[in-house]
């Protein structure tokens, strides 16, 4: 897999200084080097969960070093992972809006090419958990006590990706069986075209928002005349 096209050094020196009050910045910085991570890249299951694991790492590597009074090593973790989250929400935004495009062409639900996607969907909170759990196999006390607890609050609670995940596939999934009956007759050339780039499809979609909301960003920064 391609380098991280994030910052990993800044994203660990973050959490190496940061302090519990920080809980929000931390939250955000992390979301933002998900998306970074998976920008450029198609959205499979392989590639997200190759960014979800460097992006952990770094958290935790900075995390690691940063073991003093009052900086609980769990806090700074599961903000690391709240921002994880936050990022696969903004993925599965990007697989819902290809799929309705997939459905407005006609798309078969049949077609191994949309039964991978929606599989794929569902298993999104399974990558998330399959990333921290490899990054947490490959740290050191006492940041593999930190993970451990962390895994087991998120395994028991669940996470919004998933949740948003799980809703979406099996929306997607009926309103693809609505759009087969309404409109057969419509170009399935067309359509099978683009399940078969459906990966690359996504990707485009989470750079476009991504892009809007660095522009939105950018906007509310430039100082009134």
């Amino acid at each position: 897999m391609s380098k991280p096209m994030f910052d990993a050094e800044a994203l660990i020196s973050m959490f190496e200084t940061a302090t519990a009050k920080q809980g929000a910045q931390l939250r955000k910085a992390a979301g933002d080097a998900t998306l970074a991570a998976l920008q450029g890249r198609e959205l499979s299951l392989k590639n997200i969960r190759g960014a979800l694991k460097s992006v952990a790492e770094a958290a935790s590597a900075g995390a690691a070093k940063n073991l003093t009074a009052g900086v609980d090593p769990e806090t700074l973790l599961d903000k690391a992972v709240a921002g994880m989250d936050d990022a696969l929400l903004k993925a599965v935004e990007a697989n819902r809006t290809a799929l309705a495009t997939l459905a407005a062409q006609g798309a078969d639900l049949r077609d191994k090419h949309m039964k991978k996607a929606l599989e794929d969907l569902e298993k999104m909170e399974d990558t998330l958990f399959a990333a921290l759990k490899k990054t947490a196999a490959g740290a050191g006390a006492p940041m593999a006590g930190a993970w451990g607890q962390v895994l087991e609050k998120m395994q028991a609670g669940g996470t919004l990706s998933g949740a948003q995940a799980a809703s979406t596939a099996e929306q997607m999934a009926e309103q693809m069986h609505g759009a087969m009956r309404s409109t057969r007759a419509a170009s399935m050339r067309a359509a099978q075209a683009l399940a078969e780039s459906y990966t690359a499809m996504v990707s485009g979609v989470l750079l476009g928002m991504s892009e809007a909301l660095q522009s939105g960003a950018a906007a509310k920064k430039t100082p009134r005349k």
